[in-house]
């Protein structure tokens, strides 16, 4: 295992210490924060622990923008409309700081990482207070504190590959269901993405931390962990890594294992094993394709074949038969032929997928895909991805009716805000279920009895 970099116990002792000082400049007041999260589950994961350390300094959730005094944008920029979306809702703060003149807004995330973003965002919004990007997130309560006390524009953003800061504080946003970052960055460099240039390179938490926090949210009723990285496989220089630690998480007894994302060409005969042998690894998996046909997969630098990720299915079929496979899928990337997406099409019919997350190609700045030639018309990517969502739409259909008459442990989530006086779930394989019940249920796991399916979700009846 690479060696880790480990922010030091000093610089987090003296964030603790500007913790402190906003508290006691804060006390008083009572002051609200609200946070608006774009992007993936390691934004979300990381906009918890920014709640945290608001709220160890003092500050405490509001509902609404409208009602808080620090308003926090955690952003991403995969994909061109979150960014777009998140430069748009930034633009309207500047009204409501007008109404507002103390309110404080702030911007974080993967767009900040960006080369010049930073420096766009300064000289474009100077109503914005405070920018940080994802490598200096353990740094905020300093950052903040420095705002509130010189009541300056104050930006700061790392141009490092990041380092781990392990103890920060967290506000979960579930009592029964919890993420655990267990590695950050990526090394694959995938020709569309921007995720190695904003999350710096691959960093792997040690193991024994990882499971000291998973036996914390045990012990505070935790039913269902779900790993993070963005390339789980990876963890711990790759190999067998892993695999390991989802089998010590299990022999813990953990009661619902879940992982995210995947690459298919780090998928080990270890991990396949350990779908078919750990009984509390739910029997899900998120598993990007991208794309079916070869010449483009090689294009994305993806490092695998259509022919490898159709024996990888092969394998966790043969494993874990009624296993449910999700997919994050491209259409038009640049100079994709009208065969080339057929191949895309055919190669969705032969997996059939549970549900795929479906785009049209966003060329980002500073990818090599971004300097392609990209012949096809818009209409055309359009008109592509349309058929795409008919045909996965029709096999998750087809997927969620064969669940009909069979009974499924679902981990209860809340009330319904699909059916009013109803409650719903997920099952092992991750489907949404929703059901009769009382919302004292929330937390629990249920038997329940799959009577009808919907467009995406199942309809269910409580088992004794």
């Amino acid at each position: 295992m690479s060696k880790r970099p480990i922010v030091t116990e000093q610089e987090l002792s003296e964030q603790r210490l500007h913790m402190q000082k906003v508290h006691d400049m804060k006390e008083a007041d009572a002051p609200k924060y609200h946070i608006v999260t774009y992007g993936c589950q390691m934004n979300v994961r990381d906009s918890e622990t920014i709640a945290g350390m608001l709220e160890q300094m003092g500050y405490s959730a509001a509902s609404r923008k409208e009602d808080a005094d620090l308003v926090l944008y955690n952003t991403c920029c995969v994909r061109e409309n979150a960014e777009n979306r998140a430069l748009g809702n930034v633009i309207w703060l500047k009204e409501l700081k007008k109404t507002k003149p103390e309110l404080l807004i702030c911007v974080g995330g993967c767009m900040m990482q960006e080369d010049g973003v930073a420096d766009r965002l300064i000289q474009a919004y100077p109503f914005i207070d405070l920018i940080f990007g994802t490598h200096n997130l353990h740094r905020f309560p300093q950052l903040l504190h420095r705002t509130l006390d010189q009541r300056t524009q104050v930006c700061e953003v790392l141009e490092t590959d990041g380092e781990i800061a392990e103890g920060l504080p967290v506000k979960r946003n579930s009592a029964h269901s919890a993420y655990i970052t267990i590695m950050y960055g990526c090394n694959n460099f995938c020709s569309y993405c921007i995720v190695p240039y904003v999350r710096g390179r691959e960093r792997s938490r040690d193991a024994e931390l990882i499971l000291s926090e998973a036996q914390q949210l045990m012990d505070s009723g935790v039913q269902e962990i779900t790993l993070l990285g963005q390339n789980v496989n990876s963890y711990g220089g790759g190999g067998a890594a892993f695999a390991e630690l989802l089998y010590r998480l299990d022999k813990m007894g953990v009661p619902r294992i879940r992982f995210m994302t995947s690459h298919p060409k780090d998928l080990s005969d270890e991990l396949i094993a350990a779908y078919k042998e750990l009984p509390r690894l739910m029997n899900s998996l998120h598993l990007p394709v991208q794309a079916g046909n070869d010449l483009i997969l090689d294009q994305m630098n993806r490092r695998y074949s259509r022919a490898h990720y159709l024996d990888l299915v092969r394998k966790l079929r043969d494993a874990v038969p009624d296993i449910g496979l999700t997919s994050d899928i491209i259409v038009g990337f640049p100079g994709e032929t009208k065969q080339e997406f057929e191949d895309t099409m055919s190669l969705v019919e032969q997996v059939r997928y549970d549900a795929a997350f479906t785009f049209i190609y966003s060329p980002r700045a500073g990818t090599s895909a971004a300097k392609m030639t990209d012949p096809t018309p818009m209409k055309e990517k359009s008109e592509r991805i349309e058929q795409l969502i008919a045909l996965q739409q029709q096999i998750g259909q087809e997927i969620l009716s064969e669940q009909i008459g069979l009974t499924q442990t679902v981990l209860v989530e809340g009330e319904s805000t699909r059916n009013p006086g109803a409650i719903c779930g997920k099952t092992e394989r991750g489907h949404m279920v929703n059901f009769p019940g009382n919302v004292d249920l929330t937390g629990k796991l249920i038997p329940v009895r799959i009577i009808s399916a919907g467009r995406n979700t199942l309809r269910g009846e409580m088992q004794s």
